[in-house]
């Protein structure tokens, strides 16, 4: 074990196993520290119902991370030489809607609009104008923004700033007229779990669609855990170290540089170059030993946002899907309207449960990648406030909302009757905080900071802080939560050029 290196990196999520690999990769010697004795964060695979039962405890889908150029050029080489593999899906989604009938979603432009053509011709018409003007240029703009770089100076860039100073609701209102479409695009703009009705989200109807239709639900063979594990692989292969049950309890500065860490077990890391902290903006500050001013202010900003709500289901068989062309079964599904999603997002931040209709995800990735388990690995995933009615969520509570949304989801889906569920282990905010430190007040997707325009950001924008040497990345730094690995990679460009150690070698743009 290294007590020295060139690079410490703090965590080891995917975020922080990204800018600790392409550390490695410009030749640093970099020691990663992972509190929990299980690498990925919240992009891990555990057994969470029965043995031999692997469920992505939170992340399932790596759609946003396949436009980033560490997949989609490998820079890193962790398909080619590390073994990660991804599955295109089709269908990328299925809907259900009334009448044992669904509206499909494929990683197909043409095939999915003309599925919208059964509803609308309209409808059908604006998604082949939305994805066309997303190709022309609106898809470089979100790159770069993603990326934490500026945007070109040019009319789509224009565009794009305008967009996103829109709501999801605002655009999704005024581009689509049916209500089984409306319902389907509010859907999956809801993905990143940002309120649709909130200024800043109007770009994400856009960006998330792009992705289905490309990538459909981008599978990872094998479980959530491929990214990170090959990340891992990356880095010791270039003579770091990845250590789990390394829990960081303080930072040391010297001479205003931080030089290193103290894991809560007495041990001591030191770095040469620089510390890169995973650590959530909400916790960091009690962990260091000096005032930090602009760390101070993000954790004053920082709150939960949205907190999630999932139910993880060990079956015997797959859930299957009523559709027009008979039973089907799809990695991803579902459920609920903008109405009943709008209530949903009202409540959840009033402390109240809304259970009228909610957004529901359903994924099964065992219908794509059956290796994982002896039968179907099943998950829903919803929203619901922190803290319901004021109090930490009881076991009877967590019970009671679980089998609502089983009953709501029954209506629409075979195969999630009680002799076909083996095992089922519903997950509160409450529970997923205690699950992983990390996730504080339930929200695994990062949070959100309320700045002093009012306006609100998913990720803080700086990487670079007021101490010298300490850098942050993770899914409280831009560009926020999801499986993107745009928080490690934008953190891992900062700390070379401040270095002098030119990126471009490794790193395309953007």
């Amino acid at each position: 074990m290294n007590t020295e290196s060139d690079v410490i990196v703090v965590g080891a999520g995917h975020n922080a196993l990204t800018c600790a690999a392409y550390l490695a990769e410009a030749g640093l010697t970099v020691t990663v520290l992972e509190g929990r004795d299980v690498i990925g964060g919240n992009t891990v695979s555990e057994e969470l119902t029965l043995p031999g039962w692997r469920h992505d405890s939170c992340s399932s889908a790596h759609v946003v991370i396949q436009s980033n150029p560490m997949i989609s050029q490998d820079e890193l080489g962790l398909i080619k030489k590390y073994g990660l593999r991804y599955l295109v899906t089709d269908p990328a989604v299925i809907l259900p809607i009334k009448d044992d009938d669904a509206l499909i979603i494929h990683p197909d432009v043409e095939r999915t609009a003309t599925n919208f053509e059964r509803f609308s011709m309209h409808d059908a018409q604006a998604l082949r104008e939305m994805m066309r003007d997303w190709d022309a240029g609106l898809k470089v703009a979100h790159a770069h923004f993603q990326a934490g770089l500026t945007l070109a100076d040019n009319e789509w860039s224009t565009h794009y700033h305008e967009l996103r100073a829109k709501s999801a609701w605002e655009v999704i209102m005024s581009t689509f007229e049916d209500p089984v479409i409306r319902r389907t695009i509010m859907w999956m703009g809801f993905a990143t779990i940002q309120p649709p009705e909130r200024p800043g989200t109007g770009a994400l109807p856009a960006a998330i669609i792009a992705g289905r239709l490309k990538f459909g639900w981008t599978t990872p063979i094998g479980g959530s855990s491929a990214l990170p594990d090959a990340l891992a692989a990356h880095v010791r292969d270039h003579g770091g170290e990845v250590i789990a049950s390394a829990w960081v309890g303080s930072f040391i500065v010297e001479d205003g540089r931080c030089a290193g860490v103290v894991t809560s077990d007495g041990r001591t890391f030191r770095a040469t170059k620089a510390v890169v902290t995973g650590s959530h903006s909400r916790a960091l500050p009690q962990a260091l030993p000096v005032e930090s001013a602009q760390i101070s202010d993000a954790a004053a900003k920082w709150r939960p946002g949205l907190s999630v709500f999932a139910v993880h289901f060990a079956c015997c068989t797959h859930v299957t899907y009523r559709t027009a062309q008979g039973p089907m079964t799809s990695a991803a599904g579902g459920l609920g309207t903008p109405d009943g999603l709008r209530r949903q997002v009202n409540a959840a931040f009033e402390g109240r449960v809304e259970a009228d209709d909610p957004w529901l995800l359903m994924v099964d990735s065992t219908a794509v990648d059956p290796g994982r388990a002896p039968g179907a690995v099943f998950k829903f995933l919803t929203i619901a406030p922190e803290l319901r009615d004021g109090q930490p969520w009881s076991e009877a509570q967590t019970q009671e909302y679980a089998q609502g949304l089983l009953d709501f989801a029954r209506q629409y889906v075979e195969g999630l009757d009680d002799d076909n569920i083996l095992a089922m282990r519903p997950q509160s905010p409450t529970t997923i905080s205690q699950h992983n430190r990390a996730n504080i007040g339930g929200s695994c997707h990062g949070g959100e900071f309320l700045l002093e325009d009012g306006s609100v950001i998913p990720g803080w924008l700086d990487y670079r802080t007021d101490i010298e040497g300490l850098y942050l990345t993770g899914s409280t730094s831009h560009p926020g939560g999801s499986v993107s690995g745009r928080p490690g990679r934008n953190s891992a460009r900062e700390v070379l050029k401040d270095l002098g150690v030119d990126s471009s070698t490794m790193m395309s743009r953007p």
